[in-house]
């Protein structure tokens, strides 16, 4: 069976135990699919990616809630009445 692998890097469960630091080292800063029996089971993801992925993802959610704010009915105030 085949499986999709969305990085360009992958690593065996076996070299990830033997050297942890070193395999995440060779991802360059990118992810690493890990692999067991050639299938990946998780990617194993440095902090500063990690960061910026939940960044981009809190900038779309903030977008979404931005865009659905934009659709709502206007109420016109005067500041001399507030």
């Amino acid at each position: 069976m085949s499986s999709l692998v969305l990085t360009e890097m992958t690593a065996s469960v076996s070299e990830l135990k033997r050297n942890p630091m070193g395999t995440v080292a060779a991802g360059d800063g990118f992810a690493i699919a890990i692999l067991n029996r050639n299938e990946p089971v998780f990617y194993c993801v440095p902090a500063r990616a990690y960061e910026a992925l939940m960044d981009k993802i809190e900038d779309l959610e903030l977008n979404a809630l931005a865009d659905a704010r934009a659709n709502e009915k206007i109420i016109k105030v005067n500041l001399n009445d507030l």
